[in-house]
């Protein structure tokens, strides 16, 4: 197998959120990689902006980033891949978000606003170190283009309104938040696009993660990686199960598929 390029999901796979750092191992894991011309990406739910805020490129130097589950990719400063939630969808869940009284938070490529915050907003984003968006009051009809969603709500409420949304999914990543995108369209779709923006298969890349939203990439990359702190569907579907992220679990996986040749720390 020869891996050319690696996407990392960023929360629990490559940043801790136990020490609110990235292991020095998955530093120089990152670093020496890249000296071997294997490109690396960051591929996350946030938006290049939220991403940028979080403080991870004060660990690592990616070549591009795959942002809002696969809706976007970006290579060095390019923007190669835009993938939008059809108006007609956001302007349903402006209607469930009311109805059902959730929160909803309608993110744009360079920003994103929340129509309300209660308590389970605050506790999704306290425990993964997150500010909400800036508070609007969205109108029955949104003039802007979304390319991902997060409403605030329990299974329950997700079980109301996800069968009238018939060309969406979503992906769960705490109690009270879900991920909300399109049905054909995900951090697959976003590094296979990169992929082909280099002239690549799928095959010859490798991709690590941890929760929901990362299983499709995992089952299409050539090699897919489950963190040891995964879910247990996720390391179901890997192909490989590496350590836990604070047990230098991606570095670990680089040295299992011979990415890099020792663990550093």
């Amino acid at each position: 197998m020869s891996i050319k390029v690696v996407f990392a999901d960023i929360d629990q796979t490559l940043y801790s959120h136990n020490t609110n750092t990235v292991p020095v191992s998955a530093i120089h894991a990152v670093e020496d990689m890249q000296k071997k011309g294997i490109k690396f990406f960051l591929c996350s739910g946030r938006n290049a902006y939220l991403i940028r805020k979080s403080g991870v490129y004060d660990y690592v130097k990616p070549d591009g980033i795959v942002t809002m589950n696969g809706a976007q990719a970006i290579v060095g400063k390019e923007s190669i891949f835009l993938h939008p939630i059809p108006p007609g969808v956001v302007d349903a869940l402006i209607k469930f978000a009311k109805r059902l009284r959730f929160g909803l938070t309608l993110i744009e490529e360079k920003e994103g606003h929340i129509n309300m915050i209660d308590e389970r907003v605050i506790s999704a984003h306290e425990k993964y170190g997150t500010r909400f968006p800036q508070p609007r009051t969205f109108p029955d009809h949104y003039d802007r283009v979304i390319y991902q969603a997060i409403a605030y709500c329990d299974e329950f409420d997700e079980s109301l309104f996800l069968p009238h949304l018939s060309e969406c999914k979503t992906a769960r990543w705490d109690e009270y938040a879900v991920y909300i995108m399109p049905k054909d369209c995900d951090k697959a779709r976003g590094a296979e696009a990169t992929m082909a923006h280099f002239g690549l298969g799928m095959d010859e890349c490798l991709c690590i993660g941890d929760d929901y939203n990362d299983l499709e990439m995992i089952i299409h990359a050539g090699a897919g990686v489950a963190m040891g702190n995964a879910q247990e569907s996720i390391k179901e579907k890997a192909d490989f199960v590496t350590a836990d992220v604070d047990d230098d679990g991606f570095a670990k996986a680089m040295l299992h598929y011979g990415l890099i040749d020792e663990i550093r720390k």
